[in-house]
């Protein structure tokens, strides 16, 4: 693998997961009922990340796997591996929301009990939402990585989708941690950490399968990654 691909691609994931960071800064300018702020927001992302899920990365795994098999078998296998990339988000939230543990009980006790619980209540809320996030991200960065491995160009969109969705995610984060603790420097390291989780995601993806990289595992992982970018 030629390492000037590697240094950009990881670059470029890295440069989408310091833009939660950004998220973070833009959270201590947002009042924390502005609901309608982060729903707009997260729904445009959203918006943009299915775009490039149907537009640009599965009919490229689609494409590279029908290389391999043909159009018939190809087409159905990258079907399928899309959607065991659903799957795959949808085992990943579950095991994030078991981290929460009883949250949904704690929201009413908290209101029961003063503001200290409430404060409790909310800082809760933002962790449990950046474990939820971070899980989300491994394999997010590794998606892009691998893209941008594959055809820097088919990357690029693909980044500038994860960065418009990363930046409302982070806010979403950053609000309830900020209005807990009244720190700025806690809001930005930890949602800091939840953006670097990407290119974390895009290292240990590259340890685990860069010898067995060629065009049909690219367009097996394209299927996947399609699948779990799907929001």
């Amino acid at each position: 693998m030629d390492l000037s691909k590697i240094i950009l691609s990881f670059g470029l994931t890295l440069l989408v997961g310091l833009s939660m960071g950004l998220g973070s800064i833009l959270s201590f300018f947002v009042k924390g009922d502005n609901k309608k702020f982060l729903v707009k927001s997260l729904s445009f992302a959203a918006g943009i990340m299915i775009y490039v899920s149907f537009m640009a990365i599965l009919p490229e795994g689609i494409h590279l796997i029908e290389g391999y098999l043909g159009h018939e078998k190809g087409y159905n296998l990258a079907l399928v591996f899309f959607f065991i990339g659903i799957i795959i988000t949808a085992i990943l939230e579950h095991f994030a929301h078991k981290i929460g543990g009883d949250h949904g009980h704690n929201h009413d006790h908290s209101h029961s009990h003063g503001p200290h619980n409430h404060g409790e209540h909310l800082s809760k809320l933002g962790f449990v939402s950046a474990v939820a996030i971070a899980i989300h991200n491994l394999p997010e960065g590794f998606a892009l990585f691998t893209a941008g491995l594959k055809d820097i160009r088919m990357a690029i969109p693909i980044a500038l989708a994860i960065t418009m969705h990363n930046i409302p995610l982070s806010i979403a984060i950053s609000v309830p941690i900020f209005y807990s603790t009244k720190s700025k420097k806690k809001t930005f390291f930890y949602t800091l950490l939840v953006g670097l989780c990407q290119p974390l995601g895009a290292i240990l993806g590259y340890l685990l399968l860069s010898k067995f990289l060629n065009d049909f595992l690219f367009g097996v992982l394209f299927s996947i990654i399609s699948g779990i970018l799907y929001p």
